[in-house]
């Protein structure tokens, strides 16, 4: 867990600060699907928590926040609506997708406060082509909070936080969070300047959006969203 001091949230900034993080993916030429609206469920914009997509495989999380795991249904709504017949974790595992990093067929999975052991054994099992490596975190709530992956396979992330090797080191803590977008182009939070700055020196294409009210709760630009190859 962490304890990073709370910040008041801005909910009308908070919508339109979506709103555009949906019109950065959709200008990149993907299909943008909402989840119904459940006012009920404060943390429901942080969708990526509820469900991995692996390889055409979805599999439903049972999140290690309580209060969290009616989100699951909405999403499972929506994928199906998609053609996907998605597996689920169960009980007494827990897993928070936001624990879960792809990098080709391997599969990283946080060991943290959200997810367990058993969870990652099932996600295992459900994911027999993926090669899936516990990881161990240090002082984050998820382990997409400490790294995530750039488009040629290289882990950017935060050494204080996690073990992994040959890591780039971002400039801002939120450089270490990036949504690939295909090709060369990686979304990032406008937050990290510097980092999206070293990223362009490497060839990549940066799309930047302003999501600092999701910051305030420990968000970052791969929580509002899954990927789903077509």
């Amino acid at each position: 867990m962490t304890n990073i001091p709370r910040e008041a949230v801005d909910p009308e900034l908070a919508l339109r600060q979506h709103a555009a993080y949906a019109e950065a993916l959709a200008g990149a030429g993907l299909r943008v699907v909402h989840v119904a609206e459940a006012d009920e469920l404060p943390d429901g914009p942080f969708v990526e928590d509820t469900v991995v997509v692996s390889a055409g495989r979805a599999v439903l999380t049972r999140p290690g926040a309580p209060e969290r795991r009616p989100e699951v249904e909405s999403v499972a709504v929506a994928l199906r609506g998609l053609g996907l017949d998605p597996a689920a974790i169960t009980e007494p595992g827990t897993l928070d997708g936001g624990d879960v990093l792809q990098v080709g067929d391997t599969v990283y999975v946080g060991r943290s406060a959200r997810t367990n052991d058993e969870g990652i054994a099932q996600l295992a099992r459900l994911l027999p082509g993926r090669r899936v490596v516990p990881v161990d975190l240090r002082g984050v709530l998820h382990l997409k909070s400490a790294v995530t992956a750039l488009p040629d396979g290289t882990l950017i992330g935060l050494p204080d936080h996690v073990d992994l090797p040959d890591l780039l080191v971002p400039a801002e803590e939120s450089g270490a969070h990036v949504v690939p977008l295909g090709g060369d182009a990686v979304l990032m939070a406008a937050s990290a300047p510097r980092t999206a700055a070293m990223l362009e020196a490497r060839g990549l294409a940066v799309v930047t959006v302003d999501i600092s009210e999701y910051e305030k709760l420990e968000g970052c630009v791969t929580c509002l969203s899954v990927l789903i190859d077509s």
